[in-house]
């Protein structure tokens, strides 16, 4: 594992949990950064750090992020997704809307309107070290990496997601919670 790397990615973690409490809004990890904070300590190298946000707080979060050295980058619908890098580092915020019912969905993009798994905005914290942060609860975690070589037709199927699948399910059945 790239111990350098991870800490720079545990240090952006922690300077982006600071920049939303600041403002008062509500960020959570996704991916496999909120597998590590769940099962309390990194697993394995990760490529970037995945988030989400409620939609209406999108422009507070980016003028705070580029007002702290975040760069934007291309990617995805604006409406569905924001991309920045810093110090290297590539963080992505999915961006959440509430349907007639109030369960989150996809906020823009092709697929604005589709609902996301129960559990999205449920999470407890995890922690890594002194370090906590608000994360997906493990469910949903587990289905969105289930899913989403089915949600998005192309994107194959990755062996670190049925890796992290097997790690949260094993976490669940020695906290005796049933795996998704």
């Amino acid at each position: 594992m790239d111990m350098e790397r991870t800490r720079r990615q545990l240090r952006l973690i922690a300077e982006t949990r600071e920049i939303a409490e600041v403002l008062g809004v509500e960020v959570r990890l996704r991916g496999g950064w909120a597998m590590d904070f769940f099962l309390g300590g990194p697993t394995r190298d990760h490529e970037d750090v995945d988030w989400f946000a409620w939609s209406e707080d999108a422009p507070a979060l980016t003028g705070a992020l580029l007002a702290s050295g975040y760069e934007p980058l291309p990617g995805p619908p604006a409406g569905q997704q924001l991309d920045f890098a810093k110090e290297g580092e590539e963080i992505s915020f999915a961006l959440l809307a509430r349907d007639s019912d109030g369960l989150p969905v996809v906020a823009g993009g092709p697929w604005a309107g589709e609902r996301w798994p129960r559990g999205v905005v449920e999470g407890s914290e995890g922690r890594i070290g002194e370090l906590r942060c608000p994360v997906v609860s493990p469910g949903a975690q587990i289905e969105i990496k289930r899913m989403m070589p089915v949600w998005v037709p192309g994107r194959p199927r990755r062996a670190k997601d049925a890796e992290d699948i097997g790690r949260l399910e094993e976490a669940l059945r020695s906290r005796g919670s049933r795996p998704a």
